[in-house]
């Protein structure tokens, strides 16, 4: 598996893939096929791809860890920059077609509804990730302080549950809330084992 994963196409392959619901979606819209509610479909569809490949991005470093196919982390930056871009869209998808681009409006809205309030936070803490998620900008920074800030991505992911939970609250439907957040924290879950046996192994070997 790691020679397939280290196969040139195999980057291709994976932007094609995720340029996916981006054309589906697109497509949809064209034709018109999205539903009674184009508008919403849109933008629902939208964020919900974006926690899809925040899901992908955060189960990178768990899959390696147990398959020993390291080579995935070759595949998490674009994972991460494609969560980035699906949540630009689900934005501009909302200030677009929800409130045709009117600043004034955008900003009484993002104040007033707190479920918006934590997705617009959550795309602007991927702002600085995404900016970041190059080689150079790991230089730039050093890797500690570039790993530090690439840790956000954990308060992301509880802000994008939470935006979700707050948006499907209004419908009473937690189903999917609940799929998602079971993914999320074992996702999270395992970081914290992790740490939490890499600090008592520290402290043995101290000891000893």
């Amino acid at each position: 598996m790691n020679r397939l994963l280290q196969y040139p196409a195999a980057k291709p392959l994976l932007f094609a893939a995720a340029l996916g619901p981006f054309a589906w979606l697109f497509w949809g819209a064209w034709a018109n096929t999205l539903g009674a509610n184009p508008a919403e479909a849109l933008i629902r569809a939208l964020g919900d791809w974006t926690l899809r490949f925040l899901c992908l991005t955060l189960a990178v470093t768990p899959l390696r860890q147990l398959t020993g196919w390291h080579a995935l982390a070759r595949l998490r930056r674009m994972l991460g920059l494609f969560t980035f871009f699906y949540g630009c869209l689900h934005f501009l998808a909302y200030a677009w077609l929800d409130m045709g681009f009117a600043l004034a409006a955008i900003v009484k809205d993002i104040t007033k509804r707190p479920f918006i309030l934590v997705g617009s936070a959550a795309l602007l803490l991927m702002l600085p990730l995404a900016a970041t998620s190059f080689n150079r900008a790991i230089k730039a920074l050093g890797a500690r302080r570039w790993q530090g800030l690439h840790k956000t991505v954990y308060a992301v992911a509880l802000l994008g549950l939470l935006h979700f939970f707050w948006m499907r609250a209004a419908k009473a439907n937690f189903d999917e809330v609940a799929v998602y957040a079971a993914i999320v924290a074992v996702l999270l879950g395992w970081r914290v084992a992790s740490w939490w046996r890499s600090r008592s192994a520290t402290r043995r070997a101290a000891v000893g």
